[in-house]
């Protein structure tokens, strides 16, 4: 496993990320991107700390020491370890950086036992299964098309979609674009798949492949959203923007120009049967959402002691309704806790000796985690009001010497807490919610698993599949043949004498 300054040296690769026109020759020292590839390196550093290596990692069943969730569980107890290694790297970030290397690695683990699905490429998956767990990649994914034409048939797209160009005695020539690649500058390799391939017309499909590519190969470009981190790095100061300046994940767009594919990265090619089963058949729905559930819970750690120091600090947390509103955000905390440990406590059988974290309890997570996050946001917006615009534009006002004096006087808090204290606690709130980095903070959590109506249409898919819905119903009809036009059909219960009937006519 590498370390984070391997990590930071592996990304200086020759790779060709674009942000406002330019390309960025080194994103380790570009200020759009190079104290987020400093966040990351913290992870990697992590897994070599003494401290942290007995919640961290585990032995590989390959020999060596990797992170528990790059390997594949095999019980319950494997499982919990999974969760509590994801929360403590997630920690690192407050919450606030979802792709993390552990998030990849949702697809990497279930290489090995379901390997066999891989029809003709089973090796390559074995290989990336034993790959992942002994480097522990940074892997970006994008498996989403441009938002081109969607009401289209995908032929009518053919030219803007990821699709297979040539095919070579060693390898595969590929074309398109593909989004959301989320952290992609600061990662090693993207995994590119796709929803829902089809046919293309006549015969074609070569839009039904699945691959991973390194971020430096020839012909591959990253086309970068604005950076928060730069914004954050002129517009103010670590005090100003505490997330912003290191927590950014950029998103990106990922073009593949003719970009060569080696067969041993390949994992399904022309087959969309398998391009298609991937998500719902190889346990990569019941293992994201097992780390996305995680992160966001300790997300919801760091929120609430956000609201609780706010609240202590403008002197209201005594007030009964600001009290009501803490403890509904400390329910939500709880709630998904409560689910991950559901998630693992429960799990599902897989292949070949492994378990998977239980995808029923899955859904809740997929569905309530967009809701319940704007629903904070709007607490603290109601709560905390307007202290979060109340305040002075920056660090560097503080070292006004004329000015000082009035921000200690007019903008301390309740109980002795002083301005400094206080306005760094409110800017902070305020690059959770409030900034662009807030913003697309917020974006990102409601739209974390998908769509919103997708989200809770696979609820009811899976539970069709699973027979859970027949069960339910199954229930009701217990209830329904407990009695007829007659009266009960049960000698349990006691039916009207004629007496009572006639007093109720």
């Amino acid at each position: 496993m590498m370390d984070g300054k391997q990590y930071l040296d592996s990304l200086k690769d020759g790779r060709a990320i674009y942000l406002n026109g330019e390309k960025v020759d080194d994103v380790t020292t570009h200020p759009a991107y190079r104290n987020a590839a400093r966040s990351i390196a913290k992870l990697y550093d992590a897994l070599h700390d003494p401290a942290k290596e007995a919640i961290l990692t585990t032995k590989s069943e390959f020999g060596f020491r990797t992170h528990k969730f790059f390997k594949a569980s095999t019980s319950s107890e494997e499982l919990l370890g999974a969760r509590d290694a994801m929360a403590e790297w997630t920690k690192l970030s407050y919450g606030f950086m979802g792709r993390t290397p552990d998030y990849k690695a949702a697809f990497t683990a279930s290489l090995g036992p379901y390997a066999y699905f891989y029809k003709g490429f089973e090796d390559n998956a074995r290989r990336w299964y034993k790959k992942a767990q002994q480097e522990i990649p940074f892997c970006n994914h994008t498996i989403v098309n441009p938002q081109l034409d969607r009401d289209q048939p995908l032929h009518k797209n053919k030219e803007v979609f990821v699709r297979a160009v040539e095919e070579r005695d060693d390898g595969v020539i590929v074309s398109g674009a593909k989004m959301v690649g989320t952290s992609a500058a600061l990662t090693h390799y993207n995994f590119v798949a796709n929803y829902s391939p089809q046919d293309l017309g006549e015969g074609d499909k070569s839009h039904a492949l699945i691959f991973f590519v390194p971020m430096n190969a020839p012909g591959l470009k990253v086309i970068s959203r604005q950076s928060y981190e730069e914004t954050a790095a002129i517009m103010g100061t670590p005090f100003d923007y505490p997330l912003s300046s290191r927590f950014d994940e950029n998103d990106a767009v990922i073009v593949l120009d003719n970009v060569f594919i080696p067969w041993e990265d390949v994992l399904t090619y022309n087959n969309v049967d398998i391009a298609n089963g991937f998500r719902p058949k190889t346990g990569w729905l019941n293992r994201y959402t097992f780390q996305g559930c995680t992160r966001f819970a300790v997300k919801l750690d760091f929120m609430v002691g956000l609201l609780l120091k706010a609240t202590e600090m403008a002197g209201t947390n005594k007030f009964r309704g600001v009290q009501a509103n803490i403890g509904e955000v400390i329910s939500y905390r709880n709630m998904f806790w409560a689910i991950s440990e559901a998630m693992a406590a429960n799990p599902e059988t897989g292949p070949n000796g492994v378990v998977l974290p239980n995808a029923t309890y899955a859904t809740a997570y997929r569905t309530f985690a967009p809701s319940v996050w704007p629903k904070i946001k709007q607490i603290f917006e109601q709560v905390v009001a307007g202290g979060l615009i109340q305040l002075p534009s920056s660090a560097k006002d503080f070292q006004n010497l004329e000015l000082r004096p009035y921000l200690d006087h007019y903008y301390k808090g309740s109980g002795g807490v002083s301005a400094e204290e206080r306005v760094k606690v409110l800017k902070l709130i305020w690059d959770a919610i409030g900034t662009e980095f807030g913003g697309r903070n917020e974006l990102y959590e409601i739209n974390y698993a998908g769509n919103h109506e997708g989200i809770r249409l696979d609820a009811l898919k899976m539970a069709d599949n699973s027979g859970q819905t027949a069960k339910y119903k199954a229930f009701v009809e217990q209830a329904l043949s407990d009695y007829d036009l007659t009266g009960w059909t049960s000698d349990t219960w006691i039916n009207p004498d004629k007496h009572q009937e006639k007093v109720f006519n």
